[in-house]
């Protein structure tokens, strides 16, 4: 009886753990590993076994997402560079000045790579510096460039194939795909329900109809989608992805219920004032529904981190309207109505959210995420398309960072040259790996690749004592192989002592290895981890967490200033001109500050990173803040009328809460008590009457869009007290 719930227990184990991304990485990543190293050793392969190796490991490494195409054309990219290193290297080995030469380009490709891909790109750039250096070992020349080459770029070749392999037996694709649809059918539903989706009534309503048809159609395609799988292959996956689909049907019962009492609530006289706080409400419903659609298709744990930063920007915007909404629809029963919805909306989020979380088999890894959450689209449902950075402009930390590699690389290179090192390559290897753009990342990773090396040397050197033979030391090296891809994203300190035997025991099946050998990899790492974490130091002294209240505080203060400036043209009756201009530059530079700091304060260990998801909320409302008034400006006219006094108070009562909200976020020591005051003020300046029918012009645009940055600031303050 035991021995049955034993292999039971044992059987759901190896069925959990074979859906995740982890295990099937373990498994591509070393048959790469033994299939070209075990015909090298059989006198199969016509080159070096060590440039196809590494090349066809690393490929089959990478846990690429998206279409088919764009799969596959990034994994022949990263062939192709890796091809290209090996061949460099070869060519530059037999002379020092071009040796040097050649690891500073390879090291600029990598911060490329990083620019253009956080997910994909450090993998690639590590690789391309281990191989480059790795050829720069033996002998160089033109033939030898070639030689390098091609057994690169067989071996990338040989990755490629594997994760095309793999392909086909991902039966879960049409199901995730058919959930998400149901979600971007929900989101379309929330936009459709907005109450400016539409300027008519009646296109309002034909709209609407036309999102609920196709609600209605793609809920039923998921169902019935997940019903024939019960029976198939994916059926393990089909009750995470049931729960999420009856996710979308009650959720879209609450956000149509809602609109059933806002149509209520309309006929009172004070909605018009509230409307565009609707308007902003309904919008990060769609986005969020929408990142719910991102999220299930990609399973990437940054989308998931996404929408949980989207969750707490509209528990804020929840929040402001429950507490508006008395103020603006007096006791009329719809208020009341209308607000107990908002509660059930707000309660039922975070069973989404569960959900959501329950379809992601990497949902518990902290991975980097856009921070910034731009108004999503259906087009957006490109995971890996969207994972390309096709911007010109660097980010000024990655460009310090890629200098610092450059410049580590080429003293890694010259010192290995210098003292003849025979595996000196691990020194610019070493540095490319426990180098990160910030210094909290370098830190941890110095401590685990110095401690794991040491740890791995020892227990390598105790297995070898045992003189195993030659089937047992391949399967110690294929186990220690399948072990270090498996923990590389769960663990890496872990997973560096099991590399660190691994590569032991590979050079074991080559030859003997001796002391000195483990002593020289531990000098070199050694070496290489304080290199990366002396660079670190001097560029970045401080933890991030303490950088970034300030540059927050000076995006607030912009966009005040840029209200002040609003509110003295509309004083004036000024319409759009220098001033303004720069105003808004000086927003939205400070804005792009903030998100920069926000990136770097998420390499730093996770006890550092002080209350990140807060800190994206507060900035996420800063931007969205700085585009409401950014179609403020738009629609300055200058027609030389002075705007309504009310308008100018609320504006200088709006830029007051502001630099309040500044000052608490620098010196993060005010009170809960004194932002509530702050909010409470702020909601007391009632804009004026918008004009009835169609009239009013740009003036009542204007007032709306001041409606809606009263909502956006009332909604930080409501995010500064969880950040302070």
């Amino acid at each position: 009886m035991e021995a049955v719930r034993f292999r039971d227990q044992l059987g759901e184990l190896v069925e959990r753990e074979s859906l995740r991304p982890d295990f099937g990485r373990a498994v591509r990543a070393t048959i790469a590993l033994m299939a070209p190293l075990m015909m090298a050793l059989a006198g199969k392969l016509p080159f070096e076994a060590a440039f196809a190796v590494i090349a066809a490991q690393n490929v089959a490494m990478i846990d690429v997402r998206g279409a088919y195409r764009v799969r596959f054309s990034l994994l022949a990219a990263a062939t192709l560079i890796l091809a290209a290193c090996s061949g460099l290297g070869g060519l530059a080995a037999a002379h020092l000045g071009p040796a040097l030469a050649g690891m500073a380009a390879v090291a600029v490709l990598g911060g490329l790579c990083r620019h253009l891909s956080g997910d994909y790109g450090p993998s690639i750039a590590i690789a391309s510096v281990l191989l480059y250096a790795y050829a720069l070992v033996g002998a160089g020349g033109s033939a030898a460039g070639e030689h390098h080459l091609l057994a690169a770029l067989a071996g990338g070749s040989f990755g490629v194939v594997l994760q095309v392999a793999f392909w086909p037996f991902r039966p879960e694709h049409p199901l995730r795909r058919a959930v998400g649809d149901a979600w971007l059918a929900v989101a379309d539903y929330c936009a459709a329900l907005a109450p400016e989706a539409a300027p008519g009534a009646a296109e309002r309503h034909g709209r609407l109809a036309q999102a609920e048809a196709g609600l209605r159609a793609a809920l039923d395609h998921a169902y019935q989608a997940l019903a024939q799988a019960g029976r198939g292959r994916a059926r393990r996956q089909v009750p995470g992805l049931e729960r999420l689909r009856g996710s979308a049907v009650q959720f879209a019962l609450l956000v149509g219920s809602l609109n059933t009492a806002l149509e209520s609530l309309a006929a009172q006289p004070g909605f018009e004032k509230l409307a565009p706080s609707f308007q902003t409400f309904f919008t990060a419903l769609t986005n969020a529904s929408r990142t719910v659609a991102l999220a299930v298709v990609s399973r990437a744990p940054g989308h998931l981190a996404t929408f949980e930063v989207r969750l707490r920007r509209i528990g804020h915007l929840l929040r402001v309207l429950q507490a508006r909404i008395p103020s603006r629809a007096g006791p009329a029963p719809a208020a009341g109505e209308v607000r107990e919805i908002l509660g059930q909306i707000e309660s039922y989020l975070p069973v989404v959210g569960g959900s959501l979380r329950g379809t992601i088999g990497r949902a518990d890894e902290r991975a980097a995420f856009s921070l910034e959450l731009f108004d999503l689209d259906a087009l957006t449902l490109r995971p890996l398309a969207s994972a390309l950075n096709l911007r010109w402009r660097f980010d000024r930390a990655l460009l310090r960072y890629t200098m610092r590699l450059a410049t580590l690389a080429v003293l890694g290179v010259y010192a290995f040259e210098r003292l003849h090192l025979t595996h000196g390559y691990w020194l610019p290897f070493t540095v490319a790996v426990v180098l990160q753009p910030d210094y909290g990342s370098t830190r941890q990773k110095a401590a685990q690749r110095m401690l794991g090396t040491l740890a791995g040397g020892i227990l390598a050197s105790l297995m070898l004592a045992l003189h195993l033979p030659y089937l047992p030391l391949m399967a110690a090296t294929a186990a220690s192989s399948f072990v270090f891809v498996y923990l590389l994203k769960r663990n890496y300190g872990l997973a560096v002592i099991f590399i660190t035997v691994f590569v032991v025991l590979l050079t074991e099946s080559s030859g003997p290895v001796t002391l000195d050998f483990t002593i020289e990899r531990l000098a070199v790492t050694l070496a290489g981890g304080s290199l990366a974490l002396l660079a670190a130091l001097v560029f970045w002294p401080v933890w991030e967490r303490n950088r970034f209240p300030p540059i927050l505080a000076r995006a607030v203060l912009a966009n005040a200033s840029y209200l002040r400036v609003l509110g003295r043209h509309l004083d004036r009756g000024e319409g759009y001109d220098v001033e303004t201009s720069l105003a808004k530059r000086r927003a939205e530079k400070a804005n792009g500050e903030v998100f920069s700091s926000l990136q770097r304060m998420m390499g730093d260990p996770k006890n550092r990173q002080d209350r990140l998801e807060e800190a994206a909320a507060l900035a996420n409302g800063n931007q969205r803040l700085s585009r409401v008034l950014n179609l403020v400006a738009v629609h300055l006219s200058g027609e030389g009328a002075a705007a309504a006094p009310e308008v100018l108070r609320f504006i200088a009562s709006a830029a007051d809460a502001l630099e309040s909200l500044a000052a608490a976020v620098e010196s993060r020591g005010a009170s809960a008590e004194g932002l509530e005051r702050t909010r409470q003020a702020l909601d007391g300046a009632q804009m004026p009457d918008p004009p009835a029918g169609a009239g009013g012009g740009p003036r009542k645009w204007i007032d709306g869009q001041l409606a809606r940055a009263a909502t956006e600031i009332s909604a930080m303050l409501l995010a500064a007290e969880a950040f302070i």
